[in-house]
């Protein structure tokens, strides 16, 4: 029942939730940013940058192999 109701809510109003969405996106973003400078090598910027894009890679990386498997 409520399901149903927030099903037709999101059909009528489809740019607000886009907002919405995009705002929470947004958030989360800021948040794991905000969470590695304060805890990722915090005395040592450079080490921590490099870090992060190696982290990043090995998971963008890994995530694009096991998605072209599933496909």
């Amino acid at each position: 029942m409520v399901f149903e109701k927030f099903g037709k809510l999101k059909t009528k109003h489809q740019i607000m939730f886009a907002v919405l969405i995009t705002f929470a996106v947004v958030a989360v973003w800021r948040g794991f940013w905000g969470l590695m400078d304060e805890y990722l090598f915090p005395e040592n910027y450079q080490l921590s940058l490099w870090v992060s894009l190696i982290i990043g890679l090995v998971i963008l990386t890994s995530t694009h192999y096991a998605v072209r498997e599933l496909t």
